[in-house]
């Protein structure tokens, strides 16, 4: 079981839980080129260990074997894809699943969309699409009214005054994701603190302590985390109960799900899953995005302009965002240049190939996406913030087939995208954003790529 979870982990969004139990091992030769196992019981998860992470592995194993290579957990052949040909090339029916979800389902011992029929989870996957959009739709005034908070208490600091991006960004994120997912009862303070440190015990150890299996080692760090767990789960319930008996006192997600008339174990796992995941990544592009835009001061201009001629002096509007094709620019650069989801996998349900390279049945295959995104045959001058990029179509088909736009982008990130768009259309008409000198932002690249230690700017006003 050890292995599983350390394996789930630094696998980071594959579809590990279901098919380690429900498939059998496939040892057929694949004749792809890639590393020897290690060690036989464990294959190359040491090495990926060593590297810390497994996209830093990708890195150098692509490096090494080109843009198809192979490397092996225990017994088992793991293909990994790392160019926009190679991926574009591989035809795998199993897309109904959000990979995301699934990983964060089976870590959580909820039951994953892989283990469900294809068509429950398609029909479940749209139904959370249409809870996120009615939520935004209905309570877009309080996304704004969060956001202006912010802006204004960045606005009150003197120009010399350090701003920590992640924590103040992480306290907007988990304000705005707990009020509009779950109602009224997060508009207090203490619920919100509640929440938040249940979620870093959740998170950090999803993160890290599953990793090397070190929290399985210590009896009152795993104690932590499954108290973090239940009073979350606790906390999801209650919510549940109130609604259905008194209602939200607003349309929030878990309004939604409750119309839906889907059972209360259901709502409480999707409500977990979003309000999870959908802080960390909201939290992570806003903070990557304001950070780039600090060392890019022509950037903000251009999206100073934008804003301008599309806004007025007037806020953003769920009409207007469609409009905003700069700022969409801007956060689609932000998630090439940040690697904001480094991985993703899915199960060969059928045999395939891929180049002159056959894939078996029931081998994992890997999308390298933070190795595809730093591939300068598909992005010149690929360690450049660049949203002009994005003015090409061949950029933006390339980016919508890694699945960050399109049908096939995550609820979560959709939800990120919009609460982005919010803060950057108020941050940057009011306030200039500047980068500290000599300041080195590293990336910790675990479920999202998370800036190691806290991200610092100043701001100035442009009044």
């Amino acid at each position: 079981m050890l292995d599983f979870v350390i394996f789930a982990v630094t696998f980071v969004v594959i579809l590990v839980g279901a098919v380690l139990y429900l498939y059998p091992s496939s040892r057929r030769a694949s004749g792809i080129p890639g590393l020897n196992p290690t060690e036989e019981k464990d294959g190359n998860l040491q090495d990926i260990v060593n590297k810390g992470s497994l996209h830093e592995f990708l890195v150098g194993l692509h490096d090494q074997f080109g843009p198809v290579a192979s490397f092996w957990f225990g017994g088992r052949p793991v293909v990994s894809l790392g160019s926009v040909d190679q991926l574009r090339q591989h035809i795998n029916p199993n897309k109904t699943t959000d990979s995301f979800e699934t990983m964060l389902k089976s870590l959580l011992g909820y039951q994953s969309g892989s283990s469900a029929g294809a068509t429950e989870t398609v029909l479940r996957r749209k139904m959370n699409e249409s809870a996120i959009n009615t939520t935004l739709k209905n309570n877009f005034p309080l996304l704004l009214k969060l956001v202006e908070e912010l802006v204004t208490k960045w606005q009150s600091y003197p120009e010399s005054q350090h701003t920590p991006l992640c924590s103040h960004l992480l306290g907007l994120a988990m304000k705005a994701v707990t009020q509009l997912a779950l109602g009224d009862r997060f508009r207090d303070d203490a619920e919100v603190i509640r929440f938040r440190k249940n979620h870093e015990a959740i998170w950090s150890e999803i993160g890290r302590g599953y990793l090397d299996g070190s929290m399985d080692k210590s009896a009152n760090r795993k104690g932590h985390y499954d108290s973090a767990l239940a009073d979350m789960e606790s906390v999801l319930k209650s919510v549940v109960r109130d609604i259905k008996g008194h209602g939200s006192g607003q349309s929030s997600f878990i309004d939604s799900l409750i119309q839906a008339k889907v059972s209360e174990k259901q709502v409480m796992e999707d409500a977990m899953v979003f309000t999870l995941a959908g802080c960390i990544i909201t939290a992570n592009l806003c903070t990557w995005a304001v950070h780039f835009l600090s060392t890019a001061e022509d950037v903000q201009e251009k999206l100073l302009k934008e804003f301008t001629e599309v806004l007025g002096e007037g806020p953003v509007t769920l009409e207007k965002i469609p409009e905003l094709k700069y700022c969409q620019q801007v956060l689609n650069e932000t998630v090439r240049t940040a690697k904001l989801t480094p991985i993703a996998a899915t199960l060969q349900e059928i045999e395939g190939r891929v180049d002159q390279h056959l894939i078996p049945k029931e081998t994992f295959v890997i999308y390298a996406l933070g190795v595809v995104l730093q591939d300068g045959d598909t992005w010149p001058l690929p360690y450049r913030f660049d949203p002009d990029r994005f003015k090409e179509e061949s950029s933006r088909k390339s980016f919508s087939l890694l699945g960050f736009s399109g049908n096939q982008a995550c609820p979560e990130l959709s939800f990120a995208y919009m609460a982005a768009t919010v803060l950057l259309s108020s941050l940057v008409r009011r306030l200039k954003l500047h980068g500290l000198d000599r300041q080195v932002v590293e990336a910790r690249y675990e479920l999202v790529a998370t800036p190691k230690d806290d991200t610092w700017i100043t701001v100035s006003s442009r009044e």
